[in-house]
């Protein structure tokens, strides 16, 4: 498995004075503009009242200025993600202050960007946090939406799709089956080094290390109707579950040979049926976030690639998110918690 790198651009300017840190990046091409879209949320730091979603043009390769388009005073902003289909663009993000009371707000743009609705309630009435978590959706092969989704409470951290026959109007919620485990005590001081590397905003280490589940899926589609998703956890590895009947029962989340550092991934499927994956290769509950690598599948993730690294050095490089056309793959991806890589690579088939 093979990659080129063709381009790489910083969304911010060296000298950007809005915000201290931002994080959590989310992308869509719009073809009929020839341009891209990215969306992070940023403020003073994660879980602060000023956090707010931003959005990044690129039009012709030129990165204009990143403008804020969501904020409601005193709320914090968490992990936008983004969706792109027949000329409509819509956003989704969460508010709360913090990932136990996360709300899912929903806005809808008809004009690539440049303006939005007013933001609404994903789902009236639900105090679920519904909706994408972090990851792109899935439009599947028989046309409906899968929204990869998940809860973290103070214990137990669960998966979940949200299925969407009607773009989003509607929503039919599919948990993931997951045996949980109870903690294992006596190993926070492993972990403090990546919390602290990290920039965590949590940082109490009893609770921390209590959390035990998986979340934030990726998903992809095999064969019609056959669904898979890629998790992130807290066990050291990534896990895996599947589906048969597009998204309708899933079989228990299972662990891969993955190595995973309880931090956000992404995949994406190309039209050749090879997988792309995109995460930080390293093993352990809170482990260190760097570096950040490409694998590649041929066989539907039963086997990968060696890692294919798209930073080397010691740092905060995380929570990247991956799409593709054709052969050529868009990527972006949090730079020590104060910018947003952009990066264009080729797959060679």
């Amino acid at each position: 498995m093979s990659f080129t790198q063709k381009s790489r651009q910083f969304l911010l300017p060296e000298s950007q004075t809005d915000f201290a840190q931002c994080h959590a990046s989310t992308l869509v091409i719009l073809p009929e503009q020839q341009s891209v879209l990215v969306a992070f949320f940023a403020g003073s730091k994660e879980g602060c009242g000023n956090t707010a979603i931003w959005l990044a043009r690129a039009q012709n390769n030129e990165w204009q200025p990143a403008q804020r388009i969501m904020a409601e005073e005193g709320m914090a902003h968490w992990n936008p993600v983004l969706h792109y289909q027949q000329g409509t663009v819509w956003l989704f993000y969460k508010v709360g202050p913090d990932v136990h009371t996360w709300a899912t707000r929903v806005a809808v743009s008809h004009d690539g960007g440049l303006s939005w609705s007013d933001p609404r309630a994903l789902i009236n009435g639900d105090p679920m946090p519904r909706g994408p978590v972090k990851n792109k959706l899935l439009v599947m092969s028989n046309g409906e939406w899968l929204a990869p989704g998940s809860t973290e409470n103070e214990r137990h951290w669960d998966a979940f799709v949200d299925i969407s026959s009607d773009r989003g109007e509607s929503w039919l919620k599919v948990d993931i089956p997951f045996e949980h485990q109870q903690p294992v005590h006596g190993q926070e001081e492993n972990i403090w080094q990546g919390l602290k590397d990290d920039a965590l905003w949590e940082c109490d280490l009893q609770q921390v290390f209590a959390w035990d589940g998986v979340i934030q899926p990726t998903l992809w589609e095999s064969q019609p109707g056959n669904i898979h998703a890629l998790l992130r956890s807290t066990r050291g590895k990534i896990y895996r579950t599947d589906s048969f009947d597009y998204g309708r029962s899933w079989c228990a989340a299972y662990a891969t040979s993955l190595p995973n550092n309880n931090s956000g991934i992404d995949v994406v499927g190309l039209d050749c049926g090879t997988l792309v994956l995109a995460c930080n290769p390293v093993e352990g509950n809170w482990g260190r976030r760097y570096p950040i690598a490409l694998l590649g599948s041929q066989d539907n993730g039963a086997t990968w690639s060696q890692p294919w690294a798209l930073e080397y050095s010691k740092g905060e490089f995380s929570y990247p998110a991956i799409i593709a056309e054709g052969d050529v793959l868009h990527l972006t991806w949090t730079f020590n918690r104060t910018n947003i890589v952009y990066q264009v690579i080729t797959h060679n088939k």
